[in-house]
């Protein structure tokens, strides 16, 4: 049922593979993905929105508050923040799915010398196997930001077993050689309520 988000090169096991049928056709009937749990100091309870499309094109993601800071007086502490989210991923009797693509966006203020790096994993419950991907950023830098993983062969869920597919992403930021009176920052932070998480299916029969 759950997919190996960005499945990029994460060999997963399908038992009971999708058979042979036309890429890219999409199921009708409603797709849901349902939190299960949410565990992060980037994701206090209450801060994280997760919704499916009308066309079951995709999910998104909405943080509210997930941004790290360095120098300018800033706790040690908010250099990092994680979420990990575990999600049960529901889909139409005889479809399996993967995820083609995963694009997140922000903001950062990175002083001459500071930098910062945004990272995401997945991986399915009960697997060992976890694809990581990372997008480093350098100052000086004053911008909105986006990155996208993609996914190059799609890995499709198996049409067995139910596994609940988790994504952990990681926001962090370091002062580097930049003045340490000045704080530097990255966000991935929805103040204008639009998700900061995208992640593409790719659909199949089974």
């Amino acid at each position: 049922m759950i997919s190996t988000l960005l499945c990029l090169a994460m060999a997963v096991s399908c038992v009971g593979a999708p058979g042979a049928a036309d890429d890219n056709e999409v199921p009708l009937a409603r797709v849901t993905v349902d939190i299960v749990s949410v565990n992060g100091s980037g994701c206090p309870q209450g801060t994280t929105e997760v919704a499916v499309a009308e066309d079951n094109s995709e999910f998104t993601v909405t943080h509210h508050g997930y941004v790290v800071r360095a120098g300018g007086g800033a706790d040690p502490v908010d250099a990092r923040k994680n979420c990990q989210l575990a999600l049960d991923v529901t889909v139409p009797p005889g479809f399996t799915f993967g995820i083609v693509r995963a694009d997140y966006r922000g903001a950062a203020v990175l002083r001459d010398g500071a930098y910062a790096v945004q990272r995401a994993s997945y991986y399915f419950q009960g697997s060992a196997q976890t694809t990581v991907k990372s997008h480093p950023f350098h100052g000086p830098f004053a911008d909105q930001w986006q990155t996208a993983d993609n996914a190059d062969p799609v890995v499709y869920a198996s049409c067995a077993n139910d596994r609940l597919f988790n994504i952990n992403t990681e926001l962090r930021v370091n002062v580097g050689t930049s003045n340490p009176a000045q704080s530097s920052s990255i966000s991935m932070d929805a103040p204008d309520r639009n998700p900061n998480g995208h992640y593409r299916f790719a659909w199949k029969r089974c």
